[in-house]
């Protein structure tokens, strides 16, 4: 196995881990639990009504990814990520300042930081690693998107402890610092391959014969209304829409899950712990996987084990082994999921209009994201219980994960040997 591509691109796939890490929809969601108690504190706003911040960050970031494909083929990847993360900076300490009085500021910055900052969302970096990796693109993702295990592990008690010391607003300026201290690494190591820079200014001033695989291909694709209504781009709409909207409802209710069996908060957050893990390794393991294998098997295999571990969850067991169990596999699709999205729209689609596509998958997921706890809150109150909601997951991740093994097999996006780059007759739908 070759391992030239990590070779040539460590600097890249080190800056995508760092991007993913601080991009906002990671550092809000896992550091979000930290801000709870202490703006409860500073102006009465009740758990709940926090709460709802989340639904305005899935909605800003709705925007963001649809507007951030185009700012891209209009300015230029580099420049918009540089702009983005100085803005996301000020607003950060903007909300320092401003944040009080009603909760309606809380829901508004948090609606408007992933639009100022739709430049420096995971989409931006997961384009960066699509684009230099080819023969080891799952894995290099899997790398890039462990960012957000570092988040999960490290952000949320950063946060809190400089809160403790300090005060609410030492958080904000935590993270503004962080996205001003990534500029120089992206002014520097943010680099695209030849081609792709080229056709940016409409300009292919060498042959295709002289480019290697990796800077050919990021010129081809199908554009983004051709690949808009093909078959296989709603199916992995539809397909990761089902799997995303029941691992959500997992994620935010299996610690409620395990408390009802019986454990304390301790064991409970114990027992979750396995959560974070199965996370990281699922997708180190889905992601050098992606590369040896047929995609949608691989996908289909990862995204069933979350209805395994339901189905345990079901079977009513109060045995702390078999929760760890379950627990970690919901985990490993949760980890999953993202980079395989990544990869299958970057396989199927090509890299032409990699930004647009995927803007659109993500904005599509992201709904799902908001959605989903309102239904998951509905199916508790009617039943009483979350056997409904499990049952929902099992149906989600089993549906989604058979609809992916429809996508058949990808096309080859290959430049011939001419003046111009093309596609191969066999890459239809």
């Amino acid at each position: 196995m070759r391992w030239t591509e990590f070779i040539e691109g460590w600097q890249v796939l080190l800056l995508s881990l760092l991007g993913v890490a601080i991009s906002i929809n990671a550092v809000l969601l896992y550091g979000f639990g930290a801000f709870i108690i202490p703006l409860e504190t500073a102006f009465g706003w009740d758990r709940g009504s926090q709460q709802v911040a989340i639904s305005f960050l899935y909605g800003g970031a709705v925007i963001g990814l649809q507007a951030v494909g185009w700012l891209n083929l209009s300015f230029g990847i580099k420049k918009v990520t540089i702009a983005s993360l100085l803005l996301m900076a000020l607003g950060y300490l903007a909300c320092a300042h401003w944040l009080g009085g009603s909760v309606w500021s809380l829901y508004i910055a948090f609606g408007l930081l992933p639009i100022i900052g739709m430049g420096a969302l995971a989409i931006t970096w997961t384009q960066l690693v699509n684009l230099w990796f080819v023969e080891h693109r799952g894995l290099a993702l899997a790398i890039a998107l462990s960012g957000t295990g570092i988040t999960a592990a490290i952000v949320p008690g950063l946060m809190a402890m400089v809160m403790e010391h300090y005060h609410w607003q030492a958080a904000f300026v935590l993270l503004a610092a962080m996205n001003l201290l990534i500029i120089p690494l992206v002014w520097l190591w943010f680099k695209l391959p030849q081609a792709h820079v080229n056709s940016s200014h409409h300009s292919v001033s060498q042959s295709p014969v002289q480019r290697d695989t990796r800077s050919q291909l990021a010129l081809l694709g199908l554009p983004f209304r051709e690949g808009f209504v093909t078959r296989r781009f709603w199916t992995c709409n539809l397909a990761m829409c089902l799997v995303v909207s029941a691992v959500i409802g997992m994620v935010t209710n299996t610690m409620p899950i395990l408390r009802d069996r019986g454990l304390s908060a301790a064991e409970a957050g114990f027992i979750f712990s396995f959560f974070g893990m199965a996370l990281i390794i699922g997708r180190l393991l889905v992601g050098f996987f992606l590369d040896q294998v047929w995609p949608p098997a691989v996908a289909a295999v990862s995204l069933i084990l979350p209805s395994i571990g339901c189905v345990l969850f079901l079977s009513g067991t109060n045995d702390v082994v078999i929760m760890a169990v379950a627990v970690a596999m919901v985990g490993v699709g949760t980890g999953a999921e993202f980079d395989i999205a990544a990869y299958l729209i970057a396989r199927y689609f090509g890299m032409k209009d990699y930004g647009r596509l995927m803007g659109f998958h993500q904005g599509l997921i992201t709904v799902a994201s908001a959605v989903a706890p309102l239904l998951f809150a509905i199916l508790y109150q009617r039943s009483g219980s979350y056997d409904s909601m499990l049952i929902y997951c099992v149906a989600g991740t089993l549906l989604g994960a058979l609809l992916l093994l429809t996508l058949g097999k990808p096309p080859e996006y290959r430049a011939v040997q001419s003046e111009s780059l093309q596609l191969q007759p066999e890459q239809a739908t």
